[in-house]
């Protein structure tokens, strides 16, 4: 219940953050991947990939809303770019949280490992979550905001791509953040099908009778980009 209760609450934060002005979200709107490929290749440029990622890891929180579709949209265009390649640590990591109670020792892998994922995958927004997550447990708040905040604002970047819609679904550079963004918003998946190339859609438990049945999410740039680097 407390691992169910902490992800409502990275939810809440998120929704809280889209919809205040202090914010500043971005106009919702799909990213203009191009720009963002010159962008992000050019040492030279203020979105370049490398230097918005020292910025992001220097914690800085003055990164604009901008700063961050650039940092997550550009990183499909560097050379590390995997989309399906897993993380050896992820998996020690996800039995050891789901447990009712953690032991000092627990926390401590729990925390070394989620780090670990983090320096791997540094957009994985389920570690993210286990890492906020026991930073808190173990007291370490101001380390902890700093993580909630590079994780709202991520999560803020992928809902500014679209609403979800079969006209506007939500850009994303993972298969796995399709599940995330649903977990954030408390959503429940149901079934996965496909309704083209690099197009998803996700059936959701249904709040009421006025909610969607489930929404759309458009991953065809990191397929396209996937096809260029290691053929069909």
């Amino acid at each position: 219940m407390k691992r169910l209760l902490f992800t409502i609450s990275v939810c809440l934060l998120a929704v809280a953050a889209f919809a205040s002005p202090k914010a500043e979200p971005l106009k919702g709107e799909r990213p203009d991947f191009e720009k963002i490929r010159r962008e992000a290749l050019d040492p030279k440029s203020k979105m370049n990939f490398d230097r918005l990622y020292a910025k992001f890891q220097k914690n800085d929180t003055l990164m604009t809303p901008e700063e961050y579709r650039y940092l997550y949209y550009g990183y499909m265009f560097t050379e590390d770019y995997d989309p399906y390649r897993t993380s050896p640590y992820s998996d020690i990591v996800e039995p050891l949280y789901y447990k009712k109670e953690h032991s000092r020792q627990e926390t401590d892998t729990i925390m070394k490992y989620a780090e670990l994922s983090l320096q791997d995958n540094p957009f994985d927004l389920k570690q993210m979550s286990y890492y906020i997550y026991v930073l808190r447990e173990r007291k370490k708040d101001a380390r902890a905001n700093i993580w909630q905040f590079r994780l709202r604002r991520l999560i803020l970047t992928i809902l500014s791509s679209g609403d979800g819609s079969e006209e506007n679904p939500w850009c994303v550079i993972y298969p796995a953040h399709e599940y995330n963004i649903l977990n954030f918003r408390d959503l429940i998946a149901t079934g996965h099908e496909e309704r083209g190339v690099g197009i998803d859609f996700l059936k959701v438990q249904k709040a009421d009778d006025k909610s969607p049945d489930g929404y759309y999410f458009d991953f065809s740039q990191g397929q396209r980009i996937l096809r260029l680097k290691f053929g069909e």
